[in-house]
């Protein structure tokens, strides 16, 4: 039995389409070998551990956990876990789904095989859990405080892993198209790629470097190829003229961007709008 328990269970129809939605949340104290499972859910489910200690088992092995750590059970994963015996753990938890929650604990460095993680600003993350319980009484914005207070606890375990984390080749897909997808959300205004590098959470230099190992080019030369091929689309747009695109894509000065252009394309922005017609 629980000794003490807070729990909330909510609602889960009519929400396709959110990168992320809470299915229930709540904290609880256990008493001494208070067990869960073997069971499965229909969906991601963190525990986070304020105080005491207890066993997690998942796919043939067993995990110890204490204060300021946790774990995640995944969707149809059969698992089973229990309080110790002299002294039973205190824990917050939160059950969620959403189109991108895979992809935001993947970022965490949690999945499947790896489902333990520690997190040193254990009061930062019950402030989260308590803020999520009180969540549940809104009644006209629940939804989206619950999904925002679940993207902070995530952003901390995100954090966390980036510490520690050494790129490994999963680590570096999620590097370069945090990368790419920086350049594409930001290519029309002024770029610095130190500015660049630690929105992917890497050191400016050592990124450079990264960009350049992987994908064959500078961050310089990627940002210059993606606002020149952007240009190129906009050229069939009659209505902009050379100028309009050239501030477009992020360059304030036309000669500089038309002696950039040409320097990509072999030839100048007019002669190759001119070339379209043909």
């Amino acid at each position: 039995m629980k000794e003490d328990m807070q729990i909330t269970y909510l609602p889960t129809v009519n929400r396709d389409g959110f990168d992320l939605v809470v299915y229930q949340c709540g904290m609880e104290k256990c008493k001494p070998s208070y067990s869960y499972g073997p069971a499965v859910r229909d969906h991601y489910l963190i525990h986070f551990i304020i105080r005491g200690s207890g066993i997690f088992y998942v796919n043939g092995k067993s995990y110890e956990i204490k204060a300021n750590q946790g774990f995640l059970i995944c969707p149809n994963v059969v698992t089973y876990y229990e309080a110790d015996n002299e002294e039973p753990w205190e824990y917050t938890w939160v059950g969620f789904k959403g189109i991108k929650a895979e992809n935001y604990l993947k970022l965490a460095n949690l999945n499947q095989e790896n489902p333990i993680f520690e997190c040193a600003n254990g009061g930062f993350v019950k402030k989260c859990f308590e803020d999520m319980i009180k969540a549940t009484e809104l009644k006209f914005g629940r939804e989206f405080r619950l999904q925002g207070l679940l993207g902070v606890f995530l952003s901390e375990l995100i954090e966390e892993a980036g510490k520690s984390v050494v790129i490994s080749s999963n680590y570096k897909e999620l590097y370069i198209k945090k990368s790419l997808q920086f350049v594409e959300a930001n290519y029309s205004r002024k770029l610095y790629i130190s500015e660049m590098a630690k929105s992917v959470g890497l050191n400016k230099n050592y990124f450079s470097a990264f960009l350049k190992e992987n994908i064959g080019v500078t961050p310089q030369q990627y940002i210059i190829k993606f606002r020149i091929n952007k240009a190129c689309e906009l050229m069939s747009n009659s209505g902009l003229t050379i100028s309009d695109i050239s501030r477009s894509v992020g360059y304030d000065d036309t000669l500089g961007f038309s002696k950039v252009f040409k320097k990509e394309k072999g030839m100048s922005p007019k002669s190759y709008r001119e070339n379209l017609h043909y």
